[in-house]
């Protein structure tokens, strides 16, 4: 396939340079999108129909837009009842297909059909793969009656899938996804869905396959509108970045917020107490008081002269325009541009009365006048965002002014800066800052909308970078993913109805994944007792894991203890991951470098040479590795600023193991832990 999109020759088939590149352009990505990765095979399964499926057998799943008609030979193979299911659709030199989509209505049931509920398919298979080759496969006879009495088993070739060692950035997961992890990634695009799971409920995994699915039935829509993946950090955001391109999905966008609010360089950073009043939602209200408070009411006519006559628009009559326009509740900007024109349009009737006739150039001039400009500058001056929060940060009197009712004084004393700026560029934002200068952008400008946006580790965001994200989806959907218990900033979500509120979409649903795929049994039941402690009502996650994983709890008088349990680990396949607590790295590096265990940092990729990472508590979140080192849990409760949120540090760093975990310490265990 790849071989036919690089011998096409557009020579003859552009009518002019632009269309040539354009059409290039489209052709480079294509060859893109049907690269050959190295190690993952093309089927991972198969479906043996009973009868010639249809999309009402497919669970009624939407069709892909533009779908076309089946070829004669494609019918005759959905009449043969056989399907191979794929990363991507597959077919041969005539066109006829050999492997089906993933996302593709017929390819549903190898998700969801179970002895149960067989959805008209006689035989499930699933291969597997060493290194790319084929080396196994494994049936399922789901037209045989289900046996009530017998006990759940799960596939041996999934629970190798998901045990397979881990080097190298994230995989995708389309040969192992759930039931419930399918109907999430399979949910319209006009719903925004938002998904708690605990460590190891493939909760990113689904948001990303929820968008090369979204991407796969509503191709041309989200062409247009676009789609964004927002991670936590860069160090995240490279471990995911090549789970789309792996599925064909070349133009998904992966930012953090701190990228989608950069209109500052950011160079210091808040204390705990102002970046939580920074991040309050009531900011929202004093950005907006502040902005209109610029508008005045005109105390003086509008003289308009054209030629020898001359056109008065009297106060009271600019006031009534002004006040209008206000209670459209439109954007700052848009309502300025639109200021002139009114004033405009009030003198064209004068001029009609008058027994002229003026057209629309006639009102455009006159919106152009001299005089209309002064009064449009006088009564509805342009703001600059940065300026205004630039004076709310730095002008006592202004934001008490306009805080009134809103922020106490103490509030209002966190936030503003101890010393006067000169101006925007010498200015020492914090990252807080920028969210509120893109608030005060909206305001005056509307943010562009995508069609979807996906959120990830969203339990950390303020209600403030809510907004922002929010923003960015005013028209399209959202997938919100995160977990309570996770939550390790001051401001971290109380809950998925007050987040979502902040998002403005309060009518999304909240789904919840309690089935762990990734962390091992012994594992998550050891890291499970801070739940009561750090989120009280949360479910535990549910290990499906047959195999307990290696867990030890190690007293350590020093690193040499700590680099030698790295080293005891390394003899596995796979990587290992040394997390500690931010302050202790330097002598854990130090450590490392004298033993001459080399190391990588967070998001750097692992190879066969150098699987060891060194990682940060605070860098952790979100990561997985297949067996881990945590050093001192004690230093990390202690590095945060209060126990609950040092509690739920500690959570994320004991779930990122995949089959091991080794836990060393001097000091005493956090109380939390006993049992």
């Amino acid at each position: 396939m790849r071989a036919d999109v690089e011998a096409l020759d557009i020579s003859d088939v552009t009518a002019n340079w632009v269309n040539a590149e354009v059409l290039a352009r489209q052709i480079d990505d294509r060859i893109k999108a049907l690269a050959d990765l190295s190690g993952t095979p093309l089927f991972f399964g198969r479906l043996d129909y009973l009868h010639a499926p249809g999309a009402e057998r497919a669970g009624g799943a939407e069709q892909p837009e533009g779908r076309e008609t089946p070829s004669a030979q494609e019918r005759r193979w959905e009449a043969d009842g056989r399907f191979y299911i794929g990363r991507r659709h597959v077919h041969d030199a005539g066109g006829d297909p050999m492997v089906i989509d993933w996302r593709a209505p017929v390819s549903q049931p190898f998700y969801r059909a179970s002895r149960k509920n067989p959805m008209d398919v006689g035989l499930r298979r699933r291969f597997g793969y060493t290194g790319g080759d084929l080396t196994a496969y494994e049936d399922e006879h789901l037209s045989e009656p289900a046996d009530p009495t017998a006990a759940a088993t799960t596939s041996k070739l999934l629970q190798q899938e998901i045990e397979r060692p881990r080097v190298g950035p994230m995989r995708d997961i389309v040969a192992t996804i759930q039931p419930e992890q399918d109907e999430i990634v399979r949910s319209g695009l006009s719903g925004t869905v938002c998904v708690q799971g605990g460590p190891g409920t493939g909760k990113t995994a689904v948001g990303l396959h929820r968008v090369a699915y979204l991407l796969y039935a509503h191709r041309e829509r989200l062409a247009r509108t676009g789609t964004l993946v927002i991670g936590p950090n860069r160090s995240f955001l490279h471990y995911i970045e090549q789970v789309l391109p792996a599925l064909g999905e070349l133009t998904v966008r992966q930012a953090t917020v701190d990228d989608l609010v950069a209109h500052v360089e950011v160079r210091a950073t808040d204390d705990a107490a102002a970046a939580l009043v920074k991040g309050d939602a009531r900011m929202a209200e004093v950005l907006r008081r502040a902005l209109y408070a610029h508008v005045t009411m005109p105390a003086e006519p509008v003289v308009v002269v054209r030629g020898s006559r001359r056109w008065r628009v009297p106060a009271y009559e600019l006031e009534e325009i002004v006040r209008e326009l206000l209670a459209r509740d439109i954007r700052y900007g848009a309502a300025r541009e639109a200021l002139p024109q009114r004033i405009a349009h009030a003198v064209l009737v004068q001029m009609e009365r008058a027994g002229e006739a003026p057209d629309d150039r006639v009102q455009d001039a006159v919106a152009r006048n001299s005089a209309v400009k002064a009064a449009v500058k006088a009564v509805w001056p342009a703001v600059d965002p940065a300026k205004l929060v630039l004076r709310l940060l730095s002008d006592a009197d202004f934001l008490a002014e306009h805080a009134k009712g809103l922020l106490d004084e103490e509030e209002r004393k966190t936030i503003l800066w101890p010393r006067p700026v000169r101006g925007v560029k010498s200015a020492r934002w914090s990252a807080a800052d920028a969210v509120l200068i893109d608030e005060a952008a909206d305001l005056v400008q509307r943010t562009h909308s995508l069609g979807h946006v996906v959120l990830d580790e969203a339990q950390d965001l303020s209600p403030m970078q809510y907004r922002a994200v929010g923003r960015r989806c005013t028209t399209g959907s959202a997938t919100v993913l995160g977990d309570l218990a996770q939550g390790t900033t001051p401001w971290a979500t109380r809950s998925w109805a007050e987040a979502l509120g902040h998002l403005g979409k309060p009518e999304g649903a909240v789904e919840e994944l309690t089935a762990g795929f990734r962390v091992p049994t012994d594992v998550i039941a050891y890291a499970s007792r801070l739940l009561p402690h750090i989120a009280p009502g949360l479910a535990p996650v549910a290990s499906v894991r047959e195999n307990p994983g290696l867990f030890e709890v190690r007293t350590a008088s020093g690193t040499a203890e700590v680099v030698a349990a790295c080293e005891e680990l390394l003899r596995n396949e796979g990587s290992t991951g040394l997390i500690a607590a931010d302050a202790r790295i330097p002598d854990l590096a130090e450590a490392l470098t004298a033993a001459g265990i080399p190391y990588l940092a967070p998001g750097e990729e692992t190879t066969s040479e150098t699987r060891l990472t060194l990682v940060a508590a605070s860098l952790a979140k979100g990561l997985e590795y297949d067996y881990v080192v945590l050093d001192e849990p004690r230093a990390v409760v202690d590095g945060e600023p209060d126990e609950r949120t040092g509690l739920r540090r500690l959570y994320v760093a004991l779930t990122r193991a995949v089959s091991g975990l080794v836990v060393t310490h001097s000091a005493p265990l956090p109380a939390q832990l006993a049992g």
